[in-house]
């Protein structure tokens, strides 16, 4: 409902659309310096600036306010958004979150797993953390196929991608697999035979 333009470095964003939704942002436009990155959720956004620190606005229901989470929000390498939730990843490997709990703002259930993580993805509804070991950890509402031979085999994944309500990895070996709801990708058994020598994912 709102967009934000910024230029990697810079000290300003512009902003417009619905303002409950980001569409304003004077009351965080002075402390927006040195911009490296901007993430966006449904209805709110948050940059990363250059000193590691990070800056949100837009509907607190959505990731707007991280006030009580802002003295852990150092350091960050990496922001990802749900629809409703933002996840920021350390540099010690660690992971912050914040938003609707629902919806991925809450990942005090899952904290101690959480650790020496490497990436972050996210659905509209969940997050995945990566480990360094290439295990998995999921929060939110999310779609999962329960089976140990993919926790297995993503102990070898090299990256991963995520659409609405479905995960893809590609794995060392140039297969991929897939999980998560058949309607948004997690089904991909039809051209199993043909995912090798894979180079790259999107989505």
């Amino acid at each position: 409902e709102a967009f934000a333009l910024y230029r990697c470095g810079g000290d300003r964003v512009l902003t417009w659309g619905n303002p409950r939704s980001g569409g304003e942002n004077f009351g965080v436009q002075d402390e927006l310096k040195n911009i490296q990155t901007i993430q966006a959720s449904r209805r709110a956004f948050a940059a990363i600036l250059a000193d590691g620190s990070v800056v949100t606005w837009g509907h607190s229901n959505f990731g707007g306010n991280s006030s009580a989470v802002r003295h852990q929000l150092k350091d960050v390498q990496q922001v990802a958004s749900t629809h409703y939730a933002f996840a920021a990843l350390r540099g010690n490997g660690s992971v912050v979150s914040w938003g609707h709990p629902d919806f991925g703002g809450d990942s005090f259930a899952v904290e101690d797993q959480l650790k020496n993580v490497q990436q972050l993805e996210a659905t509209h509804c969940a997050f995945t953390a990566i480990l360094s070991d290439g295990s998995r950890v999921s929060w939110g509402v999310h779609e999962t196929d329960g089976s140990s031979e993919v926790q297995d085999r993503l102990r070898n994944a090299q990256e991963v991608k995520a659409t609405r309500s479905a995960h893809a990895a590609l794995l060392a070996d140039g297969s991929v697999i897939s999980w998560g709801n058949p309607e948004d990708g997690g089904d991909s058994s039809a051209i199993k035979d043909q995912l090798k020598n894979v180079q790259q994912i999107q989505a």
